[in-house]
């Protein structure tokens, strides 16, 4: 599943780490702040940092880590059908929250060239097991990284490397759901 290559792609994420981080959602990213602080500031992520309290997953995305997060965009939730957001937000929902937010997580930091060099060895797609169990297939497409989820849903990262003191966030366009 998602593994660190080598000594090489060790030393290209070791120099991203020293690289600026992008904003994301206006704001500043800090890589010394953790990935709850820094999606915290994000006009882009108002939903998922909702979810991810209302998930009683604050805490634990704050911790140590290290952790790649796949953070779905406001957009990406507000294109799930009417009302889905909201039933999931109810505290009787809090289990199928806390499965659907774990499948946007890694228990592992992994760097876009991490997530490129993986694809290629696996011949132009990697599977990406989640701390919540789903499995992601990761390929290029035009470019760009994208996760497909176990209902077929395809999610583009649209910012990628985002740098955290507990790992990284990859901004994704879609949300990651659960098989049906």
């Amino acid at each position: 599943m998602l593994k660190f290559l080598s000594a090489a792609s060790l030393a290209l994420v070791a120099g991203q780490a020293f690289a600026e981080n992008p904003e994301v959602g206006g704001a500043a990213m800090f890589a010394d702040k953790t990935i709850v602080e820094n999606a915290m500031n994000s006009a882009d992520h108002t939903t998922l940092v909702a979810a991810v309290v209302a998930a009683g997953l604050a805490e634990t995305l704050s911790g140590e880590g290290p952790f790649t997060v796949f953070a779905p965009v406001n957009a990406a939730f507000d294109a799930l059908p009417a009302g889905t957001v909201e039933n999931l937000l109810m505290p009787e929902n809090m289990a199928t929250l806390q499965k659907i937010l774990t499948c946007h997580v890694v228990a592992a930091e992994a760097f876009s060239a991490d997530i490129i060099g993986m694809i290629e060895a696996d011949g132009g797609m990697h599977p990406v097991e989640t701390i919540g169990g789903c499995i992601l297939q990761a390929s290029v497409m035009d470019g760009m990284i994208t996760l497909t989820d176990e209902n077929g849903t395809v999610a583009t990262v649209t910012i990628a490397d985002v740098d955290q003191s507990n790992g990284v966030i990859h901004v994704i366009d879609a949300v990651m759901l659960l098989a049906r």
